[in-house]
């Protein structure tokens, strides 16, 4: 099975999140790849195209994880193309203002999606909590608020553990 990691406005596919969950995944028998959004930093609707033509590449339904911007472009595939989950850390959604030319926005955002994990911080000064809430809220997803801020440093041992529960709950990724 595929996964996919989106990493978040001006980080890359060598981010600390993703070095950090990428193994666990892999050694869960998951293929696992981030890809490079690095060259449309501050284009979303760019970065979803480039997520939906690799899903479109794939033979089965992915698993995809998303920090920030990269979770709202998790979201916005998901709308596009059915998923096997989503994995959403302080996802970037309901940012009309922000995301003004990505024309992908829906207010409701009709994912087709199996599970779904939320997991967003406290102390999170760059994506209003109540918008990781109401995501969660309309999805009867799993939301977990931690004590941390965007960027979750301190909270990647937890974090990891609610990500290792994720992928148990999809029945792993034998290949």
């Amino acid at each position: 099975m595929h996964l996919i990691f989106s990493h978040g406005h001006v980080s890359s596919p060598d981010s600390h999140k993703i070095r950090t969950l990428a193994p666990l995944a892999e050694q869960a028998g998951w293929n696992t790849r981030a890809i490079d959004y690095r060259d449309l930093r501050d284009d979303p609707g760019g970065r979803v195209d480039r997520l939906c033509a690799e899903l479109t590449r794939l033979d089965q339904p992915t698993v995809l994880v998303g920090s920030s911007m990269g979770g709202y472009v998790s979201v916005a595939a998901a709308c596009r193309i059915p998923v096997r989950g989503l994995f959403l850390l302080a996802p970037a959604v309901y940012l009309n203002d922000r995301y003004p030319d990505a024309g992908l926005i829906e207010e409701h955002y009709p994912v087709q999606s199996g599970p779904i994990t939320v997991v967003h911080g406290w102390r999170d000064d760059t994506i209003p909590r109540p918008h990781a809430r109401r995501f969660a809220e309309e999805r009867r997803a799993a939301l977990h608020l931690l004590d941390t801020d965007h960027g979750m440093h301190s909270a990647m041992d937890k974090i990891s553990r609610l990500f290792e529960g994720f992928l148990l709950g999809l029945g792993g990724g034998a290949r």
